[in-house]
């Protein structure tokens, strides 16, 4: 699947909104979508490091209209923790030698609000 159709839409609530000082984003995503497949998705489509990935199956209401009865769609949530502290890493390569590896990550997702 491509990134496109795992990440269907963002989920903008009052709880939602509290986990973004947190580096947490919450998506609707593809029913059918792995973890893993998230995780790709969200990395590619907004350049983050992705820590962390949480699912949900949210199901489905009975809603009336009249006399009418019916059910609402079940569908799948994701909460995405991302990696808010970007820094250089350091590791020790053949002879000892340190080398220093920057991250090329954004510590925020600046389209999640529409902003």
């Amino acid at each position: 699947m491509l990134p496109e159709d795992i990440i269907i839409r963002p989920i903008v609530t009052e709880r939602s909104s509290e986990g973004l000082q947190d580096g947490k984003y919450t998506f609707e995503v593809n029913k059918k979508a792995t973890k893993v497949d998230i995780a790709r998705a969200v990395e590619k489509l907004f350049n983050v490091k992705v820590l962390a990935v949480n699912t949900v199956h949210v199901k489905g209401k009975q809603k009336r209209v009249g006399r009418n009865v019916g059910m609402t769609s079940s569908w799948k949530k994701a909460i995405v923790t991302i990696d808010t502290n970007v820094s250089e890493k350091t590791y020790l390569a053949k002879g000892g030698k340190e080398v220093k590896v920057s991250k090329k990550y954004k510590d925020s997702i600046d389209e999640f609000m529409g902003a």
